[in-house]
């Protein structure tokens, strides 16, 4: 006999564990994601809602971007990670609105109840008021993003590989990052490479010494978060590869093959920047449900639309409701910052509210949330990574190795984290890129729209088909 099993629905019958509390968790993120392992298998019942039905590993999407490595290596269907678990559905949609009086959430046209509301939506890429600007310079927020990119820096490489004109082929050969952050860094060190090493053994017109990557942003120095000795460090490595620091430099426009920039201090700076492709990797913005929360319940939200929450993650005056993750400022810290919108601190979240849910069921609370600061890494090359380790600054090989153990130990799937060493490993052995094909339509990262995609209406029946019985014709009157 097969194993007893149930799935929730959209209204569930009383007969199925209708005792048990319902979670509804908004988000299949490292947040999310984390809370549904911690309650798979418990006496709650549990829906997970997201526009998609995967979870991607976004730390590594700038490898996907250069090549590297393909974008089935850094998501895996949530289906697959945590469906499986009798007390846990997957749903496909995304979540327009909230009725916190009522406890329900709306999507797909449906008006879902909850006991308890897990709000892990996430974040995205902000361009500071300048949507237009997003067209011309890709973010690197979901798979599609990563895709463009390596579009677009590929693209480039074969428009210059067949002009005659040198001129254009510089201009083809170059690349703009805009953002000095870890992402910025990442994707600016791993595109140089890319250009370096396609030029060199794939392209037979162009030259390796005429790729150029520059990274601008208004910051001082890269890696702003990081201790200033690390920072040193990678941009003197960045620039040894051939990336150029544009630096202490504000983006006024952007328009087609052009970064304008705004008047500095240093007058001999350049007030524009030529180049074929453009990323974008400066701003960041909560989910648009922080505001949207924040108009049904009245709770704060800071300037980048981050919900402020108390010790527990929940809201003033609707303790069922938790927000964790990107979505959340968290300020109950020792120095009182909010944490930062990274995997480490959302893992951690997701985890402990999870259990707080369980431990309420059962008329306790957890102790208050800790955060545990493990620190932060960036690899800004072959081999090459800079972690500040609590303290314990690491760069080169080390950190590269330190980077690589850290980022298949967050991967939430096996099989994805075997792929990856793998093809690290092979990378190391080669120095070949496995995922350089070019495909996609042109711009496909704007409006990429995600969610349920509704079938066409059911038609009328057809009469059943009645199947005359074969008679067999001379050969001569076969039609």
């Amino acid at each position: 006999m097969a194993p007893e099993r149930f799935f929730l629905e959209l209204d569930p019958p009383a007969a199925v564990k209708a005792s048990w509390p319902h979670v509804v968790i908004v988000g299949g993120g490292f947040a999310g994601l984390k809370a549904c392992h911690a309650l798979a298998g418990q006496p709650v019942r549990v829906t997970l809602i997201d526009k998609r039905n995967f979870n991607l590993f976004q730390p590594l999407l700038y490898q996907v971007a250069s090549g590297l490595v393909s974008e089935g290596d850094v998501a895996s269907p949530l289906r697959q990670m945590v469906g499986q678990a009798p007390n846990i559905q997957i749903l496909l949609g995304e979540v327009v609105d909230i009725d916190p009086k009522a406890q329900e959430v709306v999507f797909n046209d449906h008006r879902y109840g909850y006991d308890h509301l897990i709000l892990a939506s996430g974040s995205g890429s902000s361009y500071f008021g300048h949507e237009e600007w997003r067209e011309l310079a890709p973010p690197m927020k979901i798979l599609e993003h990563a895709d463009e990119i390596r579009r677009r820096i590929l693209m480039a490489l074969e428009e210059a590989e067949q002009s005659q004109d040198p001129i254009r082929r510089r201009f083809l050969q170059t690349a703009v990052v805009v953002g000095a952050g870890p992402a910025g860094c990442e994707l600016a060190g791993s595109l140089i490479e890319l250009m370096h090493r396609a030029v060199s053994r794939d392209f037979k017109q162009l030259q390796a010494d005429a790729c150029h990557v520059i990274l601008v942003d208004a910051v001082e120095r890269v890696l702003p978060t990081m201790d200033p000795k690390l920072s040193a460090t990678a941009a003197k490595y960045l620039s040894a590869s051939g990336v150029k620091l544009q630096l202490g430099s504000m983006v006024e426009a952007i328009e087609p093959g052009r970064v304008r920039l705004k008047p500095s201090a240093r007058p001999d700076g350049p007030r524009s920047l030529e180049a074929a492709t453009i990323c974008w990797t400066a701003g960041v913005r909560a989910s648009r449900l922080g505001r949207l929360l924040a108009e049904r319940t009245g709770c704060g939200v800071d300037r980048g639309g981050r919900v402020e929450v108390g010790p527990d993650f929940s809201i003033a005056g609707y303790p069922s409701i938790r927000v964790v993750g990107d979505l959340c400022a968290y300020r109950h810290t020792a120095d009182g910052q909010a944490l930062p919108g990274m995997a480490g601190p959302a893992v951690q979240m997701g985890g402990w509210v999870a259990r707080d849910i369980l431990a309420i069921s059962e008329g306790q609370r957890m102790a208050p949330f800790r955060w545990t600061d493990f620190g932060t890494m960036a690899v800004i090359g072959p081999f090459y990574a800079v972690a500040d380790l609590r303290g314990l600054h690491v760069s080169g090989l080390l950190g590269w190795i330190l980077w690589g153990l850290a980022h298949l130990a967050f991967i939430p799937d096996t099989e994805n984290r075997i792929s990856l060493l793998t093809k690290w490993l092979w990378q190391i052995a080669t120095r070949q890129r496995t995922a350089l094909l070019i495909t996609g339509r042109p711009d496909q990262h704007i409006g990429v729209d995600v969610g349920l995609e509704r079938a066409p209406a059911c038609p009328q029946p057809l009469e059943p088909l009645v199947v005359a019985e074969q008679v067999d014709q001379p050969a001569g009157l076969a039609a």
